[in-house]
């Protein structure tokens, strides 16, 4: 090793600085601009094998046609999210007297996995946004009942 190279680093880079054009100032053109960069700069320059090619998603959108996909199903509601009268969410809930502050918490998140607008597709988030406002506001009630100053 020289100076942190091996040695075949070291004759790739003599090989590199002899086969480049020097420019105005002593240094190779290609390196000259790129001085501002460092020694860990690595530029790569993409060129379409051909002018035709355009992007990849013109290609993609080639290779599939005259393919016909048949449209991706309907997302179907989960029962769940049809069950959104209060004694429905608390029954889901399985509220009790004898929760204590953990085993409510526990109660709430496991619901949130279950429910929670962002699991859903976009046409049944409101339900979904309903059933977990009804199920906060029941579990923070039942919060309150058991920590009278909080």
């Amino acid at each position: 090793m020289l100076f942190g190279k091996s040695l075949f680093e070291s004759v790739l880079d003599r090989l590199r600085q002899e086969s480049e054009p020097e420019d105005e100032d002593g240094m190779p053109a290609a390196q000259s601009s790129l001085s501002a960069f460092g020694g860990s700069f690595v530029g790569a320059v993409f060129e379409p094998a051909s002018d035709h090619c355009g992007s990849l998603d013109h290609g993609y959108r080639n290779a599939l046609d005259g393919i016909d996909a048949p449209p991706p199903p309907e997302p179907q509601i989960p029962p769940h999210l049809l069950r959104l009268t209060l004694a429905e969410i608390s029954e889901d809930l399985a509220l009790d007297s004898d929760d204590t502050v953990q085993i409510l918490q526990d109660k709430r998140r496991a619901f949130a996995r279950k429910n929670h607008p962002d699991g859903f597709s976009e046409p049944y988030r409101d339900k979904a946004n309903i059933r977990m406002t009804v199920a906060n506001l029941m579990v923070d009630e039942a919060l309150r009942r058991l920590q009278p100053g909080r």
